[in-house]
C-alpha cells in the first residue's frame, strides 16, 4: 500500500509544456469544463493513459486469459459511464480526454442546467449545495458513474428559518 505520508503524485506534467499548439488546447479545454488548473487536465489525462495502458496489457494477453479480464475492464468502463455497452478494448484506446472530462460532477451538473454556467456550477458543488443520491459532494472532480447520474439534485435550503 504505501505510506500514507509519502502519496505518489496523480498527475504528469507534459515533456514539452511550452508547445504553443499544446498551451492553446489546454487553455480552450480548461476554458470550456471550467478546471480551476492545468494540474485537473493532467489528472484526467494521466487517468486515461492508465486505461490505454490496461487495455494495452489485456490486448497482449493470450485469447483464454484475456476473456473474463476484458468483460471485467470493459463492464467497470460502462458502469463509470466512460464508454458504451458494445465498446471493444480498441474503443478504449480511442478515448480522449474530453470524454472523461465530460463526466465529471461540475460538468454534468451544467450540462444538467442546474447551473447557468460551468463557473457557478463549480460554485455550487464546492459550497455543498449539489447532493448525488441522498449523499453531499463537495468535489467538482468527481467522478459520476452511469447509474448516480439521474439522483443529481440541487439543494439550497441547507438550514431552517427562524
Amino acid at each position: 500500500m504505501g505510506d500514507p505520508k509519502r502519496s505518489r503524485k496523480k498527475w504528469k506534467s507534459p515533456k514539452h509544456s511550452w508547445r504553443k499548439d499544446q498551451l492553446v488546447e489546454e487553455l480552450n479545454l480548461i476554458g470550456e469544463y471550467g478546471l480551476r488548473n492545468k494540474r485537473e487536465l493532467w489528472r484526467a489525462k494521466m487517468l486515461l493513459d492508465k486505461y490505454r495502458a490496461q487495455a494495452k496489457l489485456l490486448l497482449s494477453l493470450p485469447a483464454e486469459q484475456r476473456k473474463l479480464k476484458e468483460l471485467a475492464f470493459l463492464r467497470s468502463l460502462v458502469k463509470q459511464g466512460i464508454i458504451n455497452e458494445k465498446a471493444t478494448l480498441d474503443d478504449v484506446l480511442g478515448l480522449n480526454v474530453k470524454m472523461l472530462l465530460e463526466r465529471r460532477l461540475q460538468t454534468i451538473v451544467y450540462r444538467r442546467k442546474l447551473a447557468s454556467s460551468i463557473h457557478e456550477a463549480r460554485q455550487l458543488i464546492t459550497h455543498g449545495h449539489i447532493v448525488i443520491n441522498g449523499y453531499r459532494v463537495r468535489v467538482p472532480s468527481y467522478l459520476v458513474p452511469r447509474d448516480k447520474e439521474e439522483t443529481i439534485e440541487l439543494l439550497l435550503s441547507s438550514h431552517k428559518p427562524i
